[in-house]
């Protein structure tokens, strides 16, 4: 399947003159910045607006190469976080208080070369190709060292995602292992990785995830399949119909969305309880091949790759999951991996 530290200090105050330019704006989603990165050798995390237009770049500090993984990119809180698979390391970039943006914070080195992350907890957990970490989160920032580590089932390189539920962490590995660890009271990982129960027979790359609650919606991409995990259990499995090979998948309250990564499209599901339906096969198509899809305040961002550059695309999302294209950007590089949608006012703690 296709998946296909120049101007660190300067980085709040721009983010603060993006804000205030868009603050004009009536729309909800007026101060929203689309935050991906270009996984290039010089690492650059590049900031657009709602509408696609370019408002800044700057250098991670860490070098790029990730491939075949979702959530190269992680927001939550005041905190953002970019993997560098290249130098083994994450940035973490944190909200500037005195400003509404963001501000460089550090580098956290990773035991392995990071390939997702998340946060939960107080916690910044990292999935590399071998192991699971975790980072305590505290007033001082990110803690660069980890207060719990534990190696992964197969750990050859393969590993995609990491989600947190509760009390554990679940991965996925696209050499046929979906696995969970757990947490101790504080949030670190302890204990060792086990694969959930109930895989099915036909198993075949699980790639992405979402997670909600004791919830994970983990796609299982060449046997064009989604399953629900929930206690350490498969307990549902749906194809995905005429789209081949659902990779990525976001939430958005009943609707679970799915990158399907050779159709090119996006297809739209309705979750509850124990059920995962298709509701609606292609709710948006593509040039090129996504590789990562978000979701956030009734916008959808997406990634994809077509001959030799990049695009993200936004969308303005309604209360019956449609799609409506709102902004287009296209990057010079076909490497570009990760997606957050990112809220820019200070206001803003999820």
């Amino acid at each position: 399947m296709k998946k296909s530290a120049c101007g660190m200090g300067l980085l709040s105050l721009f983010i603060a003159g993006a804000v205030a330019a868009q603050s004009a704006s009536p729309s909800s989603d007026g101060q929203a910045l689309i935050v991906t990165a270009s996984n290039t050798t010089h690492n650059q995390l590049m900031i657009y607006n709602a509408t696609g237009a370019l408002l800044e770049q700057f250098a991670t500090g860490g070098a790029g190469g990730v491939r075949g993984n979702a959530g190269g990119i992680a927001q939550n809180h005041d905190r953002l976080a970019v993997v560098n698979f290249g130098s083994g390391n994450v940035s973490i970039f944190d909200k500037d208080f005195d400003h509404p943006g963001l501000r460089y914070e550090k580098l956290v080195p990773a035991v392995a070369n990071p390939v997702s992350v998340a946060f939960g907890n107080d916690h910044l957990y990292i999935l590399t190709t071998s192991y699971i970490e975790s980072h305590r989160i505290d007033r001082y920032g990110v803690d660069p060292r980890a207060d719990g580590e534990a190696r992964l089932v197969i750990g050859d390189g393969s590993a995609a995602q990491v989600g947190t539920l509760q009390g554990q962490l679940i991965i996925s590995e696209k050499s046929n292992a979906i696995e969970t660890v757990n947490l101790d009271g504080n949030g670190a990982v302890t204990g060792s990785t086990t694969l959930v129960a109930n895989i099915p027979a036909n198993i075949n790359a699980p790639f992405g995830l979402a997670t909600r609650g004791n919830d994970a919606y983990v796609t299982i991409a060449h046997a064009n399949e989604i399953s629900l995990v929930r206690n350490n259990t498969v307990l549902a499995v749906t194809g995905s119909g005429t789209q081949s090979a659902p990779c990525w998948v976001t939430l958005d309250g009943p609707f679970l969305f799915s990158a399907n990564s050779p159709s090119k499209s996006v297809s739209r599901y309705a979750v509850y309880g124990e059920k995962i339906i298709q509701d609606a096969a292609v709710v948006a198509s593509f040039h090129g091949s996504p590789t990562d899809i978000a979701y956030r305040s009734n916008l959808a961002a997406v990634i994809d790759a077509d001959g030799s550059v990049s695009h993200v695309s936004i969308f303005d999302v309604d209360e019956d999951g449609n799609f409506s294209l709102k902004g287009l950007a296209t990057i010079n590089n076909t490497a570009t991996n990760g997606i957050a949608i990112v809220r820019g006012d200070r206001d803003a703690h999820r």
